[in-house]
């Protein structure tokens, strides 16, 4: 029996494009989850830049036990148990590989994981719509993606395409998150939105999702995540920390609407 078989809910951080924030909403989203009382598993699926072992303060170096020579041990960091790319090789090793060799590597690290039994599984996606993506959709029973974006246009369009793609392939859109939506200036209060309004709505009434959450452009938020310390372990009553943990209870609410995922996705045949 797979592992993957102790768990709940499946849900994928995706973006369209590199740059808005993904494994920041993903890595604080799972320690939301887990405030709010959930088992949490996070997967670090970026095989070429794994930035989960840095996120979530795990010293460089630190390597995860291997039981009967195949299962992967989590590691335990903030409460959460972690696995990824970066933590079985050295920080600076370049992964010049193909796609054979990047899926082999990512079917590994999700399917041979020693995960517990969870409540959610969060697993930060490359950024794009490539093979890991496709593969995940294919061989895995998800309860649905969470799309990340920040309100520019160019991230808009990006945006769309990953959700052309979830929808494609079946899986359950469970919502937009944008990121960056608007900053607060730490001198004056004055609130302000760098890059643009409204992005988060356009998809939303596009593709009929609900928009999760509104995240802020925050210095705290960046210097929290790169010391390994994220702003939801740290600064848990914040303003930051209360958007995320918003991002998470609105994720409830969005699951609990979509039932049983029993069946997961099925194929249809049309004259198309």
């Amino acid at each position: 029996m797979s592992n993957l078989e102790n768990i709940k809910h499946i849900i994928c951080v995706a973006s369209g494009k590199g740059g808005v924030g993904k494994s920041t909403t993903a890595v604080n989203l799972a320690l939301a989850l887990a405030r709010r009382g959930h088992k949490i598993g996070l997967l670090d699926a970026d095989i070429y830049g794994p930035s989960i072992p840095l996120m979530m303060g795990v010293p460089a170096g630190t390597r995860p036990e291997v039981r009967e020579q195949k299962y992967i041990v989590p590691i335990v960091a903030h409460g959460i148990e972690c696995n990824s790319m970066g933590f079985l090789v050295d920080a600076r090793t370049a992964m010049v590989w193909r796609a054979p060799m990047i899926i082999s590597a990512f079917n590994q690290i999700l399917n041979d994981t020693a995960w517990t039994n969870l409540d959610y599984l969060i697993i930060d996606l490359p950024p794009g719509t490539g093979d890991i993506q496709l593969s995940l959709s294919q061989s895995t029973r998800l309860t649905g993606a969470i799309v990340v974006t920040t309100p520019q246009d160019v991230a808009l369009l990006d945006a769309r395409k990953g959700i052309e793609m979830f929808n494609k392939v079946g899986v359950p859109l469970l919502g937009v998150v944008e990121n960056m939506s608007t900053h607060v200036c730490s001198q004056c209060g004055h609130e302000e939105a760098i890059f643009g309004s409204g992005g988060g709505d356009s998809l939303s009434s596009d593709y009929g999702v609900s928009v999760l959450g509104r995240l802020p452009l925050s210095l705290g938020i960046r210097e929290h995540s790169d010391s390994g310390n994220p702003v939801v372990a740290s600064e848990e009553q914040g303003a930051e920390a209360r958007a995320y943990m918003e991002l998470a209870a609105n994720l409830e609410q969005q699951i609990a609407g979509l039932g049983s995922r029993e069946g997961g996705p099925s194929i249809s045949i049309s004259d198309d």
